[in-house]
């Protein structure tokens, strides 16, 4: 077992509302993991193996990325936060979230469970883009990032809250006697947490088991009351990204985690029992199949723009600089444009955005989602599909998208 458990007594309080076999003390055991910063692992060499297969894959994927592709990376990155919402039940149908984000860009309501999806796009944004580009990653970055995550949430309240109390995972609402695992009690989660920001800065591992252990020691201390999950799946980009081998693209680990996440639990779980060379090969596979599936779509995107070009040349045919040409560079990141999203991605004026749009729906690049003048948005025509087979996890020819 890598850590210990502690005794600890549950105390019923009569100010909140319990059934009454549920009133009175009972006895259960926290988990205290070992601190990870500065921590020794053996790991086979078959285990190696799969974890510098898998490191190479994700740097293949990231060969030739550049700033100019940065549409595409934001792909990924949304392909990601949407699978990771998914591995907690968010159930949000790619179409569905696509445009419910325009309307918000256009000042529209939509569903909480959509917001919360959208909070946690921004916030994987916030992890990859300002707590990668930070000297040293501290508490105040978790919390930043776990404050993006559930500022939309119902229980906002809780928005970059480390806990104070005990939380559990399984058993029942109202004790943690009889749970399937607690994690540490409140007094231990700061300094675990402060174990974990050395952790992230220690580079004397691979990248890819220092991800793969920094993530599940988070998961393991649980420092919020909710939105652990997706915060820890944050941090394994984080690393990735600061470690040099992601460095523009992200591979949706998470769409495979969602896939199977049975037995990512129980991986997590392997981890708590002390069992390293299990839970490093089972994430660098996920993360070797999560690179491979993003190249693949990568590629089929690639092509779906390259027959938009077309289309506007043999149709339209504008200017080489006309805002048209712009609008289809920033489609993959946009896969429901507006006007104003148009114009803010693409830095065009309005006039020439709105000639753009109106020649792109002649070329039958993007089709209007209504007839009204006031709040439109155009649908890029064949990237959803795309976006739901790679979001389902299956390669491009197997999902029909090519």
């Amino acid at each position: 077992m890598r850590g210990r458990l502690v005794a600890k007594t549950w105390e019923w309080n009569p100010v909140l509302y319990s059934p009454p076999k549920y009133r009175r003390a009972c006895a259960y055991e926290a988990f205290v993991p070992e601190v990870l910063a500065g921590a020794e692992f053996d790991l086979s060499s078959a285990v190696t193996g799969v974890m510098s297969d898998a490191q190479q894959s994700i740097m293949n994927l990231n060969t030739g990325a550049t700033p100019a592709l940065a549409s595409l990376a934001r792909l990924l990155l949304r392909t990601e936060s949407i699978a990771s919402s998914r591995v907690e039940g968010m159930q949000v149908g790619t179409r569905q979230l696509a445009r419910a984000e325009s309307k918000v860009e256009t000042g529209g309501n939509v569903s909480s469970t959509i917001l919360e999806v959208i909070g946690n796009i921004d916030a994987m944004q916030l992890a990859v883009d300002e707590a990668t580009s930070a000297d040293r990653i501290g508490v105040d970055h978790l919390v930043a990032i776990h404050t993006m995550l559930m500022v939309n949430a119902p229980n906002s309240q809780i928005a970059g809250v480390v806990r104070t109390s005990q939380n559990w995972i399984g058993g029942n609402n109202y004790n943690p006697c009889g749970a399937d695992f607690v994690p540490p009690p409140p007094e231990y989660v700061r300094p675990l947490l402060e174990d974990l920001c050395l952790a992230i800065a220690d580079e004397s591992l691979p990248p890819l088991v220092q991800a793969a252990l920094v993530h599940a020691q988070f998961e393991t201390i649980h420092p919020f009351d909710d939105g652990n999950g997706r915060a820890g799946r944050a941090l394994i980009h984080i690393v990735l990204r600061r470690r040099g081998i992601a460095t523009v693209y992200v591979p949706p680990i998470s769409v495979v985690l969602a896939a199977e996440r049975d037995r990512y639990i129980d991986g997590l779980t392997r981890f708590r029992l002390g069992e390293m060379g299990p839970w490093v090969e089972q994430f660098s596979d996920a993360a070797a199949r999560a690179a491979g599936l993003a190249a693949a779509y990568l590629e089929a995107v690639t092509d779906l723009m390259e027959r938009w070009r077309n289309r506007l040349s043999e149709g339209a045919a504008p200017r080489a600089d006309a805002a048209a040409w712009a609008v289809i560079d920033v489609l993959p990141a946009h896969p429901v444009i507006t006007a104003p999203v148009a114009a803010a991605a693409t830095g065009r004026a309005k006039a020439a955005i709105h000639q753009a749009l109106k020649q792109l729906v002649e070329c039958e690049v993007l089709v209007p989602l209504s007839e009204s003048k006031r709040n439109r948005s155009w649908e890029a025509l064949g990237l959803l599909e795309l976006l739901e087979g790679l979001e389902s996890g299956y390669p491009p020819e197997a999902s029909g998208s090519r």
